[in-house]
């Protein structure tokens, strides 16, 4: 790769950071998380109970458009339940794609389920409507109203389509193909938390969706996740399920089912609360490192990502995609050796020793793209808040 290139990259990612280490994805504390965590300290509601934890998840909803939110310690945790509260049982297959972070299919795993990997698109690094027709066409077969994978003869309980990196994928077209086989959409929002399709927040198509507050993610509360829904009974029991399924009750402890303690405390959520509050603010900037980005980019052969037309990504990872594997490991080599810190998409989960054995429908689009993309940093620059990033 041409060494001018990689210096001009190197210096407006200084220009927009500074000097020093640059992290990939740092979070940003200047509004009120630490007025937050003190007011949950004082009231001595540090755990899963406390006004933060409801009043996160009335921000989440009300951001998304869900009907209903609710929180959990992390992101997995939310996917988890959200399958069992889709449907998914032991046993059964769910549909995913393989260029993914290894949460999602660890989710599948937790709830004994089969994962089958089909195919992305290249322009939305996400499931690809195309390749999942093509697959459920070869594969899948409709009985009294359930889809059944004819080679197994397993059920195909549910379908996890990932807005990768928050460009959001082909969820219509997914969703059409899905509601054909009597599938259900759990959408993996973990990363796009302000991303839209043609004005509609991500995660709000399926019968549920999942989000994720890791310390990287576009707002952080240091760990967290939640389930987002329209449906009433799936939004009561997720809660229920989400705090060991204990019935409510003064002082008995009685449980009516398998739960888990998933529950948010009331101090990540104090740390939530605060970050949405800034959060229009946040990705305003973001999208002004990315047009940086774009621009540095534009003509020189290095195609930068950007979500389809009509669409918003809201800028959590910055991608570019490179013209071979050599050139990615090029490029991350020399920015990495300086102190700017970039990475490759994650490897396939079907190369992963624990899910080699999965089917798969080759992969094509997954392969090419694993080879090539590289993510830039793409945290809110420091004290950019009420300015420009640049």
């Amino acid at each position: 790769m041409n060494a001018t290139m990689l210096d001009q990259v190197i210096a407006l990612v200084r220009e927009i950071y500074g000097d020093g280490f640059i992290p990939l994805h740092r979070p940003v504390f200047e509004g009120n998380e630490k007025q937050y965590l003190l007011d949950c300290i004082d009231s001595n509601f540090v755990s899963s109970v406390g006004a933060k934890v409801v009043e996160f998840e009335q921000q989440i909803a009300t951001f998304t458009g869900s009907k209903y939110a609710i929180a959990t310690v992390n992101g997995t945790a939310a996917l988890h339940v959200a399958l069992q509260l889709a449907g998914v049982r032991r046993g059964d297959e769910v549909i995913s794609q393989a260029l993914t972070f290894i949460a999602t299919c660890n989710a599948l795993t937790y709830a004994g389920a089969h994962p089958v990997f089909v195919d992305v698109d290249v322009d939305t690094l996400g499931l690809s409507p195309t390749a999942l027709q093509r697959w459920l066409s070869a594969n899948a077969e409709v009985r009294d109203g359930r889809a059944y994978n004819r080679g197994t003869g397993r059920r195909i309980a549910a379908c996890v389509p990932m807005h990768t990196f928050g460009f959001p994928l082909r969820i219509r077209e997914i969703l059409a193909l899905c509601d054909e086989y009597g599938i259900p959409v759990v959408e993996d929002a973990a990363e796009s938390l302000g991303s839209y399709v043609d004005g509609r927040h991500t995660g709000t198509f399926g019968k549920l969706a999942t989000l994720s507050f890791n310390g990287n993610k576009t707002i952080t509360t240091g760990g967290g996740g939640m389930i987002v829904t329209d449906d009433e009974a799936i939004a009561i029991h997720a809660k229920h399920l989400t705090t060991t399924a204990k019935i409510p009750h003064p002082f008995e402890f009685v449980h009516d089912e398998v739960g888990y303690n998933y529950r948010l405390p009331n101090l990540n959520a104090a740390l939530g609360c605060a970050q949405m509050e800034r959060l229009p603010e946040m990705l305003a900037i973001k999208v002004e490192v990315a047009r940086a980005y774009a621009e540095l980019f534009a003509g020189t052969g290095i195609h930068f990502q950007q979500p389809l037309q009509g669409d918003v990504a809201n800028r959590w990872l910055n991608a570019i995609v490179l013209g071979s594997e050599q050139e990615r490991d090029e490029f991350l080599e020399y920015t990495n050796s300086r102190g700017v810190m970039t990475r490759p998409i994650w490897r396939l989960m079907s190369r992963l020793e624990m899910y080699r054995h999965c089917q798969h429908d080759g992969l094509e689009n997954s392969c090419w793209l694993e080879a090539r993309v590289v993510n830039l940093p793409s945290s809110v620059p420091d004290a950019a808040m009420g300015k420009n990033a640049r």
